[in-house]
């Protein structure tokens, strides 16, 4: 009597191990190996927390095993697990093992042999697997106990190391952990341009109940749709980004690195991360069920999921992802060229778009020249389709091309950073008459330090063969101007943008021999310590200036 007792202050998991213990000694030998291969089970699991979500790791081929029970109290035990693979499939399944009737702590002292001898003959009865399943996709089981029992979850991953999370929980009518989707999880794509998507879902009866604690977020991305966040984070990070948790969704504040960026308006977080396979998108924008996504690029198929997040336990529920394919892009406006005609385009270069000009041959030799005026600028060339010419500009650009008559030459600018860029261009036979003047070796300016005083300086540029007219223009400016004068500089301005007291002179010179067609020039009358911007312009026959490269100086500050 004593030893029933005992047994009924044991508890249940100890139980259940004695049970296994006992049924060893049975002499059928399936059954003696079938329990030793359950006891060791049993000893090498984890406990798994109630209420709790679980991030489990695991390594490839080895399985990972927890336990929970059911203890005795309740008549009916409701409970529930949900297991959401972050990354690739994987295997798991639920065993239990329950208590026979007549178990140890019920016998009478004068037949306890008899029935540890029946119990381990019965035992494996007591043990089976009650759910199994294999994939990638969040799955919950729900069950329901009415007597004592131990669980043993097994969980498997044959391709290769992983993690998961697993929640447990044995109170069913406090809430749940996990938002709630509606009864039609899907979202409907209600709007296709050509960079924009417009989208919509039904609200989720959490967002309704706690609109405070829930909000949704999107993630847009260009590869495939994601069946939890948990495998979109794991996803984004193996392309060699460190994302940031899954409370980063939420609007909290944290370090962003350096392939991410982050655009936060009208109370909309956007992170936009910069991945081999294209750009990934969340975007958190509360309780709004509605969403254009914009600065998409055309003719390009991308994948939407939203995920509904619970801001207090981090904890989210996924809708059933869609995808969708922008428009083509419209082509783009021609203008056309006409002979001789000089045309300035002026690049947007945040838009990143082409600018095409279009001329036809009305001779088989044609010139086009090209006078970079801001920026930076990358030009395409086609003659009837095929590519003849591409390249990034720089300064003053000379093209020559044979082909035939009535051959369509198509001509695509396209600036090369986000600032406004321009481009003068004009196409003409080959024997037209040049537009820009004939040019030296170099636009460099050239100063002497020697040479230079208090009050003056020399310098020196390059000329031709062609009399040529040059005139010289200087403006005083600080040393913290310095950097934005060059990079702002119009070469394609002439004098006419600058003020008459900057003028300095205008000479004419030229030299058959081009290794003596050089021609300096002393400017005097400036201040002691001081800088200055030099520029010198090259007029041709036609009049259209060339500017040489600006020029800064500082005079001698003592002399």
């Amino acid at each position: 009597l004593k030893m029933s007792w005992f047994w009924l202050y044991l508890p249940l998991h100890l139980l259940m191990a004695t049970c296994l213990c006992h049924s060893i000694k049975a002499p059928t030998t399936s059954s003696q190996q079938s329990f030793k291969t359950d006891l060791f089970n049993f000893y090498h699991s984890l406990i798994l927390a109630d209420g709790k979500e679980t991030t489990v790791h695991l390594l490839k081929d080895i399985p990972k095993r927890y336990y929970f029970v059911l203890e005795e109290g309740r008549v009916l035990a409701p409970f529930s697990i949900t297991v959401t693979p972050c990354d690739v499939p994987i295997e798991w399944s639920i065993l239990v093992y329950k208590s026979p009737p007549g178990f140890p702590g019920k016998a009478t002292p004068g037949d306890h042999d008899t029935q540890e001898v029946s119990k381990s003959q019965k035992a494996p009865s007591m043990v089976s697997t009650i759910f199994n399943y294999k994939g990638n996709s969040v799955e919950t089981y729900m069950g329901m106990s009415s007597h004592s029992a131990l669980y043993l979850l097994e969980f498997l991953s044959t391709e290769r190391d992983t993690h998961i999370t697993v929640y447990l929980t044995t109170d069913t009518t406090s809430g749940h952990l996990y938002p709630e989707l509606p009864m039609d999880p899907r979202i409907d794509v209600i709007g296709i341009g050509h960079t924009t998507v417009t989208l919509t879902w039904k609200h989720s009866p959490s967002v309704l109940q706690h609109r405070e604690s829930i909000q949704y977020c999107l993630l847009v991305n260009e590869k495939h749709n994601y069946k939890s966040l948990c495998a979109a984070e794991t996803a984004i990070r193996s392309s060699g980004m460190k994302l940031p948790p899954t409370l980063a969704l939420s609007l909290s504040p944290y370090l962003l690195e350096p392939q991410q960026v982050m655009i936060l308006s009208n109370s909309e977080l956007s992170i936009i991360n910069k991945v081999s396979s294209g750009e990934v998108r969340q975007v958190c924008m509360g309780s709004r069920n509605t969403y254009t996504v914009p600065n998409l690029s055309p003719s390009t198929q991308y994948y939407f999921d939203v995920f509904i997040v619970n801001l207090l336990t981090n904890a989210s529920a996924a809708y059933t992802g869609t995808f969708a394919r922008t428009l083509e892009e419209p082509e783009p406006k021609v203008t056309e060229l006409k002979d001789g005609k000089v045309i300035h385009v002026v690049l947007d270069g945040k838009k990143q778009k082409f600018y095409s000009l279009q001329y036809q041959a009305r001779h088989k030799k044609i010139h086009f020249t090209f006078q970079l005026c801001q920026g930076q600028i990358r030009v395409h060339v086609t003659r009837n389709g095929k590519t003849v010419a591409s390249e990034n500009l720089s300064g003053l650009r000379y093209l020559s091309l044979k082909g035939k008559l009535l051959d369509t030459y198509l001509v695509q600018l396209r600036s090369t950073e986000e600032s406004n860029s321009s481009v003068k261009v004009q196409a003409s036979p080959h024997f037209h008459k040049p537009l820009f003047p004939l040019l030296p070796e170099s636009l460099k300016i050239k100063s002497f330090s020697k040479l230079r005083t208090c009050r003056s300086v020399t310098i020196a540029w390059l000329g031709t063969q062609e009399e040529s007219k040059y005139c010289v223009y200087r403006k005083r400016i600080e040393e913290d101007q310095i950097w934005r004068e060059l990079q702002s500089a119009d070469r394609c301005s002439g004098p006419e943008s600058r003020h008459k007291s900057e003028k300095v002179l205008c000479k004419y010179f030229y030299d058959l021999n081009l290794q003596r067609a050089v021609t300096t020039e002393t400017i005097k009358g400036l201040e002691a310590g001081t800088f200055y911007l030099f520029d010198v312009y090259l007029f041709g026959p036609s009049g259209i200036p060339v500017r040489y490269h600006s020029k800064v100086v500082k005079t001698r500050k003592k002399c």
